[in-house]
């Protein structure tokens, strides 16, 4: 979902490294005051064991706002919340896991409300292709592809690749390359590794 709140926030738009920072800090600002007056007595959030290691900025305006985290507080990962998903029978057990659109767009590049779209949009025609595993990084006018491991070898198959690079380069795409490494949790972060921010 694109919410244009976190979108109009110079600090947000700019892009730093602790931009989750900022977009938590408008989203807990709201769900406080939308818990306040329906007298709820804290805000939750889906925090589990295994976030602990990755890098989370919006994990301190958690803390600022006192949001509650009883997945991450029972030590609970993320397999064993999908365990106990299955065993209750909720059908979206195994979803994939689904971050904010703007983890897509690399750090120091500015995030827009079209870029924003343009993004959304190409990780449609992926899904509606079949694909589980997917993610459409931003690089301008370059759409870098992170799949499932197992779905790689669909992507490049000469049909299948024509559909995928016409689809994106129709919403503005000079340029579709598809990651050999797959899908990583938050690899745009790697860049932190490498420069300081």
């Amino acid at each position: 979902m694109i919410r244009t709140a976190e979108v109009e926030r110079p600090e947000y738009r700019a892009n730093p490294a602790n931009r989750c920072y900022y977009c938590k800090h408008e989203l807990y600002t709201q769900l406080t005051d939308v818990a306040r007056s329906r007298g709820f007595g804290a805000v939750a959030d889906g925090s589990n064991a295994d976030d602990r290691g990755d890098y989370r900025p919006g994990r301190q305006a958690a803390r600022e706002f006192g949001v509650v985290s009883p997945l991450d507080d029972a030590d609970l990962t993320k397999a064993e919340i999908r365990e106990l998903a299955r065993d209750a029978g909720l059908e979206t057990w195994d979803e994939p896991a689904s971050a904010c659109l703007s983890s897509r767009i690399p750090y120091h590049s500015e995030v827009t409300e079209q870029k924003l779209r343009t993004i959304d949009a190409a990780e449609r025609v992926l899904r509606d292709l079949g694909f589980r595993i997917c993610r459409v990084r931003h690089h301008d006018t370059i759409a870098r592809l992170e799949l499932g491991r197992d779905e790689i070898a669909r992507a490049v198959d000469p049909e299948v690749a024509a559909v995928i690079d016409a689809r994106l380069r129709e919403l503005g795409y000079a340029h579709v390359v598809v990651d050999l490494r797959g899908y990583r949790l938050g690899s745009l972060n790697d860049v932190l590794k490498l420069r300081p921010v």
